[in-house]
């Protein structure tokens, strides 16, 4: 990154991209585009006439698919993209009193500028990735609405006549009917494009040989990794969705213990509990084993649940990387 002295920082929105051309510590451009194909290839399109693309980065928070005209553009013209945390840019800048999308853009470009050595260069994900991650946000979606009307039914049995339980239930069940299958049409199109990529149904044959990983969690972290390209390691994943513990002290006065981020991916890390708590009703289970040992030692019982979801991820990491299925050493002790 050592060639990189031109910082494009951008604030992404809907409808407008606010962009900040840093150099050498001097702004040389601040513009509003429509946050459009065309608008943005023909901004990077003039930049790219005065300066070359190795000199260039382009810094953006990562909004969701807001971003997702400008990753495709930026990967089109080859140029290298950076999308960061906004809850890190944000926490970098210390205190601050104002805050408009072009003075965001300002502060994205000299982020950019002072944190080059840590940046992170996105890769666009490839088309059957990319259909993997909408089918799962939809799958997510349906899968919350189906267990709100159930619990609609369950939370509310108790208190209202028979007689309007029985017609909501009846139309309630007819939504959720319908739901169900719609998820099921769902679960068939992600098997498919699994198995239509001989890499990717390795890798999600890997994941499955893990204990604790059912089809929802491979086929989440295939996406979450980008085929496993986007992270380093296990631990650089755990640090992203929340699971690894840091410590917070200050001084010899102000002490906490070891706590989990809150700035996370959350939807990833409730899947990982769920598969963490799945181990925990099997009896030949080493994690259940492990488990129990610390539990029995005085640890907390949250605290060994989020190490068995560590273990997890370390695992998922190391079968991708050793290209072998996961193996089994534990064997349950007979009780005496």
């Amino acid at each position: 990154m050592d060639s990189k002295n031109v910082f494009i920082g951008i604030d992404v929105s809907k409808e407008k991209l606010d962009l900040c051309v840093l150099k050498e510590g001097e702004i040389l451009l601040e513009q509003e585009l429509v946050n459009s194909s065309t608008e943005i290839k023909k901004f990077f399109l003039e930049i790219l006439k005065e300066h070359t693309a190795e000199s260039v980065i382009v810094c953006a928070e990562y909004t969701g698919i807001y971003t997702h005209i400008l990753c495709s553009v930026c990967s089109e013209i080859k140029l290298d993209l950076w999308l960061e945390n906004p809850y890190i840019v944000n926490r970098s800048l210390g205190l601050t009193r104002n805050k408009n999308d072009k003075l965001d853009a300002k502060r994205i470009s000299f982020y950019a500028k002072r944190n080059i050595d840590k940046a992170q260069l996105f890769l666009l994900p490839d088309k059957v990735i990319a259909s993997l991650q909408l089918l799962l946000k939809e799958r997510d979606m349906y899968v919350v609405d189906k267990a709100k009307y159930q619990a609609q039914l369950t939370d509310q049995k108790r208190f209202i006549s028979a007689e309007d339980y029985a017609g909501k239930k009846e139309r309630l069940d007819y939504l959720m009917n319908d739901l169900k299958k719609i998820i099921e049409k769902i679960d068939v199109k992600i098997r498919e494009l699994i198995d239509s990529d001989d890499t990717l149904k390795r890798q999600h044959k890997l994941l499955l040989s893990v204990e604790g990983v059912g089809k929802n969690i491979a086929t989440k972290m295939l996406v979450e990794t980008n085929r496993f390209k986007n992270f380093k390691n296990g631990n650089s994943f755990c640090c992203h969705i929340g699971v690894a513990p840091f410590e917070y002290t200050s001084g010899s006065s102000v002490r906490s213990k070891r706590k989990v981020s809150q700035k996370a991916d959350k939807e990833m890390k409730k899947k990982l509990h769920l598969g963490a708590l799945s181990v925990l009703r099997k009896k030949d289970s080493e994690l259940k084993a492990y488990y129990d040992r610390k539990v029995a030692e005085g640890k907390n019982k949250m605290s060994v649940i989020n190490a068995i979801r560590a273990k997890i991820i370390l695992r998922m990491f190391s079968v991708i990387k050793n290209d072998r299925l996961y193996e089994k050493k534990f064997i349950l002790k007979p009780s005496l």
